[in-house]
């Protein structure tokens, strides 16, 4: 006689996520792969994924948005129809260059316009620039906040994002910009000794924005058409356990409400 079968409890729910992966001078593919692995520890996660932010539909449909894209622009539609995301209770975990807009010019520096204030907006922050991929110290700036319990500063190599902050965000972790490391190649080169949110959540409405910066990674074609060959591959702070920490405590916030409204 056969027993019945357990019924589903109220946790066991699926959560419809969406990944948007592409844009430029990044090794998508990579950064993909690794964010579906961590996705798929959670069964209940049901990912669809796509290369821009125009699946209106498909994003207003989900629970959770998940971002890993760099020179990205999504329309002015799109921009508002993730804004409603999450004004409406969505949760939104936004990865490494998500803010940036990059445009390369005669010059030779590269400037970053503010070419999407809608979604900047929303995401709390707009990227200016970065030193060269060198190491950094990222501080724990909320100790007893339940995403960084029990991280303490740590020693990183990744781009350390300098950032405009566009709304009012709740900084977890950051770094200080020496004033000395050179961002002389970026038209953003006028900033002084600071500090920059690393790890932060940006709270809009019924929902919330949670933003990491970290992240950096680059494969030998990735910086087609500036270039058709980069030398080096780079992964950056990918080869920390910590950013592997902080991206599952991250996709954790998205998955429980009770985490990403403290």
């Amino acid at each position: 006689m056969s027993e019945t079968p357990p019924e589903r409890r109220p946790d066991q729910k699926p959560i419809k996520c969406v990944l948007v992966a592409a844009g430029k001078y990044h090794d998508i593919d990579f950064a993909r792969l690794e964010i579906l692995k961590l996705l798929a520890e959670d069964d209940r996660i049901r990912v669809r994924v796509f290369e821009d932010y125009e699946n209106l539909e498909a994003i207003k449909n989900a629970d959770i948005l998940i971002s890993y894209t760099c020179d990205l622009l999504p329309s002015e539609a799109a921009q508002k129809n993730i804004q409603d995301f999450v004004n409406g209770g969505g949760q939104y975990f936004a990865l490494h260059g998500t803010n940036s807009v990059l445009q390369f010019i005669e010059d030779g520096r590269v400037d970053a316009p503010d070419d999407m204030p809608t979604f900047v907006d929303t995401l709390g922050s707009r990227f200016l620039c970065h030193p060269p991929i060198i190491p950094f110290t990222v501080d724990n700036a909320q100790p007893d906040h339940p995403l960084v319990q029990d991280i303490p500063s740590f020693e990183t190599v990744d781009e350390q994002y300098l950032v405009e902050t566009r709304a009012e965000i709740d900084v977890l972790l950051d770094t200080e910009y020496n004033g000395e490391d050179d961002i002389s190649g970026f038209v953003h080169s006028d900033i002084k000794k600071s500090r920059h949110p690393v790890f932060y959540i940006r709270k809009m409405g019924d929902g919330a924005v949670l933003y990491l910066t970290l992240g950096h990674c680059r494969g030998h074609y990735d910086m087609d058409p500036v270039l058709d060959w980069w030398p080096e591959v780079d992964r950056s702070g990918w080869q920390q356990p910590i950013i592997y920490d902080l991206l599952r405590r991250g996709i954790k916030w998205c998955c429980q409400p009770a985490i990403a409204k403290f």
